[in-house]
């Protein structure tokens, strides 16, 4: 599509090792791979059209986490890594950055000062080769490599002292198969899932979380049943009053009950709050993977709020939508099949028809949230001219989702001490 040449994506994707720790986040963009190789005139239009986003974005969500993203020579020499701290950023470079004869020095320059360095789309030829000890990450991606070539790599890899990453690990095959060959991380959609560990067995579908999750995603909730389930658990009730006690709401005076509470949060933030105790464990910790999770949930659900904006012709309105995004999760918080929770609670069918069989123009646009989080572009653009979305601001839109959310999650997880 024409489209397809003008607007330019970005989006992040969690890279895990094989314990599920969060090593960093992989930033893909469209246009990372247009080189400093004349062949194409618009390779240096593609490169400032890429520095001039990454400008706005890098002060907002790209900031405070070591993210990995490919640079092209062009941006290597605009010093558009200098955007991040060294601790915050992995210089990734191809082919394109390697052949080049001026851009493996500024390379080398930027891991004096301090920066990491991965390869991407490693090749078993003399000039990858040769530079292997100057990459602290080798990246390959399983979907365009044979296994014996990538056991060597990882072996060749590890006697370095250096990482291999599997990348595009989007199956149960690929998955397996990052394990055998000896990958120390995973990038991909089905590492991601697989690595999410469910907090609650199927017994917890009676639970008084449970029972307070079906009531407040009624259709018209009801304050007094809410507040009576609440009332009945005393770890819901005081997780409750602390959040909203917190120095986050800055209230005059305390509030003393659950009617209280639940008015100051309302049902939006109410919502969040009990996604998020459902995910704690018995000891009402929540560890890194169940965090990514919960993130994932709440930015799945913003997203998708926000781009009913602008789709045409929806059977949902934008509360639908926001269940449609933060229930895309919930196998991985209840350890129950999909059909079975999704049976439980009251929400729309064309969501619960979108969340189980990808169906009708709510399964578009799930299905267009899940393509963007895989950076599959051919499917964004599709998708998105059927939905009828401005394509030109879905990159914008999705990195203010990114900002709400870790607004949200700053609130939920840190919301100061309640005050005595």
């Amino acid at each position: 599509m024409d489209n397809m040449a003008t607007t330019k994506y970005i989006v992040r994707q969690p890279i895990k090792d094989l314990q599920g720790t969060i090593l960093g986040y992989e930033i893909r963009y469209t246009g990372e791979d247009a080189g400093f190789s004349g062949e194409h005139g618009n390779d240096f239009a593609a490169a400032e059209t890429i520095y001039n986003f990454l400008t706005q974005a890098s002060d907002t969500t790209l900031k405070g986490a070591k993210n990995f993203m490919t640079f092209t020579t062009n941006l290597l020499m605009k010093q558009t890594p200098k955007l991040f701290a060294p601790e915050e950023l992995v210089i990734e470079v191809g082919e394109s950055v390697i052949i080049h004869p001026l851009a493996m020095r500024f390379v080398e320059r930027y891991r004096q000062e301090g920066y990491s360095i991965a390869v991407k789309d490693f090749q078993f030829s003399p000039r990858f080769i040769s530079n292997l000890r100057q990459f602290d990450y080798v990246m390959v991606d399983l979907r365009h490599a044979d296994d014996a070539g990538v056991r060597r790599l990882a072996g060749m890899v590890h006697e370095m002292g250096k990482k291999c990453v599997a990348v595009g690990v989007d199956t149960e095959e690929l998955y397996q198969k990052a394990f055998i060959l000896g990958a120390d991380a995973m990038c991909g959609r089905y590492a991601a899932e697989q690595m999410f560990t469910a907090v609650h067995s199927a017994s917890y579908l009676q639970s008084n979380f449970f029972r307070l999750l079906v009531a407040v995603t009624k259709d018209e909730p009801q304050v007094e049943e809410i507040e009576q389930i609440i009332s009945m658990d005393a770890s819901l009730t005081y997780s409750l009053l602390r959040i909203v006690n917190s120095a986050y709401f800055a209230l005059r005076n305390r509030a003393t009950n659950v009617h209280q509470a639940v008015t100051i949060l309302g049902l939006g933030q109410l919502r969040q709050w009990i996604y998020l105790m459902g995910c704690r464990n018995e000891k009402g910790e929540l560890d890194e993977s169940q965090e990514e999770m919960l993130k994932l949930s709440f930015t799945r659900a913003s997203f998708a709020s926000e781009l009913m904006r602008y789709a045409k012709n929806m059977p949902i309105n934008r509360g639908d939508a926001y269940l449609l995004g933060m229930f895309s999760t919930l196998q991985f918080l209840i350890a129950a099949p999909l059909e079975d929770i999704l049976s439980e609670v009251a929400i729309s069918m064309d969501v619960k028809d979108a969340l189980m069989n990808h169906e009708g123009r709510c399964g578009m646009l799930y299905d267009l949230i899940l393509a963007y989080e895989r950076a599959d572009w051919t499917a964004i653009n599709y998708l998105g001219a059927e939905l009828g979305l401005p394509m030109d601001r879905l990159p914008e839109i999705y990195f203010q989702c990114l900002d709400e959310v870790n607004h949200v999650w700053q609130q939920l997880i840190s919301p100061g001490a309640a005050e005595e």
